[in-house]
């Protein structure tokens, strides 16, 4: 072969190479391609059931926006499944116009106390949330009743028993539910612990305590009502002790069959002048447990513990808006126990439970008549503080005698 031959030859191999190549990097160039476009997957298997469509959620009204209700339940409403914020009702003009705007609610649904009456026609509302000072429960409820609507209340359910029936009877006569917002019913560490107690895996539980503390601090204005005790109904106890006792009753499966309490106000506290600092109080049981609780207004803990002969339960924090925790341990093993869900749940879980009721029917795992037992055993606490005695119960939390 003559160089120019050679060359030739050795030109045309080279292209003919070249052609290969680019043919073969266009192939995989357009396979890559293809590879990385979406291609359709099948529907997956959800870990929650999406949000339905916003036309059939249930709506809510939500009465008194305070701290409470702006920072945690109204935002909880937007990340619910079946619930939607339709209107607000406050005694403070702009600042319901300003939560209004934020939150997307028209202004033909903004409410004040003296016109919630006119709820009963807007037909975008089917439950009232109330969220406002205790003193304020019954009334409220009563008229969002009467107004046709649901209704969920804030606990304690109201100052006194009397007031509690009051709304119990104002639901059964205008056909609606009524529910009391224990959200810890919703909070997956409550949860969780509840599904052990009830399986056994603690064993027998012969003795329980709960301890619910947290300041109160005058300077805002969410604490300066909870220090009047003909607005509040009581001190400490009734804020955040009532955690204490529903989730006993709760958790242990049993209402007390009698109670003893005592109470201390540091004197000079101008916190305290009309209500309690600490109460500390001992339930007894008609299985023979025995339960110690208390509440505080100047130290910031909240904690549960089930003692039963195989694990003890540890619920630390117990009741916190976020960062709640379940260990279970025993002389030689201690283990944190992780449930699914979120702090959050407790929020979302409580008005989607009653949503779905309202839309679906059911019944109220937190109804009016929880509340009203609560407040009777309250009530009696108060009674058993001031005599210094023992009190008898009877199943429903009333006082013997």
């Amino acid at each position: 072969m003559d160089q120019t031959t050679r060359r030739t030859f050795l030109a045309g191999a080279t292209i003919g190479m070249g052609a290969s190549l680019i043919a073969a990097n266009t192939a995989g160039a357009q396979a890559a391609a293809q590879s990385s476009r979406p291609t359709g997957a099948p529907q997956p298997d959800l870990e929650k059931e999406p949000p339905l469509p916003p036309a059939e959620r249930v709506g809510f009204a939500v009465i008194g926006l305070g701290d409470f209700a702006q920072a945690q339940m109204i935002p909880a409403l937007g990340r619910t499944r079946r619930a939607k914020l339709t209107a607000v009702v406050s005694g403070n003009a702009d600042k319901a116009r300003r939560v209004a705007a934020n939150h997307g609610v028209p202004a033909r649904s903004i409410y004040s106390y003296d016109t919630m009456g006119q709820l009963s026609r807007d037909r975008d509302v089917e439950v009232a949330y109330i969220i406002t000072p205790n003193s304020t429960h019954a009334d409220l409820t009563v008229r969002a009743l009467e107004a046709g609507k649901h209704v969920l209340c804030e606990k304690p359910m109201a100052n006194s028993p009397a007031e509690c029936q009051r709304m119990i009877d104002a639901a059964r006569a205008a056909g609606r539910k009524l529910m009391i917002a224990y959200r810890a019913h919703w909070e997956p560490h409550n949860v969780r612990v509840k599904e052990m107690v009830d399986a056994g895996e603690l064993g027998k539980i012969w003795f329980a305590s709960s301890d619910h503390h947290r300041p109160l601090d005058l300077s805002k204005p969410r604490d300066q009502w909870r220090a009047k005790k003909a607005i509040a109904g009581g001190g400490s106890f009734v804020d955040i002790g009532i955690y204490s006792l529903n989730g006993l009753i709760w958790l242990m499966g049993e209402v007390p069959n009698a109670v003893s309490a005592s109470a201390f106000s540091p004197p000079g506290d101008p916190r305290f002048a009309e209500v309690e600092n600490v109460l500390v109080a001992e339930l007894a049981f008609p299985s023979g447990a025995r339960a110690t609780i208390s509440s505080g207004y100047t130290a910031d803990k909240k904690r549960i513990d089930l003692w039963g002969d195989r694990l003890v339960a540890t619920l630390d924090p117990a009741t916190s808006y976020s960062g709640n925790r379940l260990t279970v341990s025993n002389s030689t093993r201690s283990e944190e126990v992780v449930p699914k869900g979120s702090d959050a749940d407790q929020f979302t879980g409580e008005l989607d439970h009653i949503a779905e009721v309202v839309r679906n029917g059911g019944d109220i795992r937190t109804p009016g008549e929880m509340g009203l037992r609560d407040v009777r055993i309250i009530e009696a606490l108060y009674r058993s503080a001031a005599e210094r005695r023992w009190i008898d119960l009877n199943p429903d939390g009333s006082m013997k005698g």
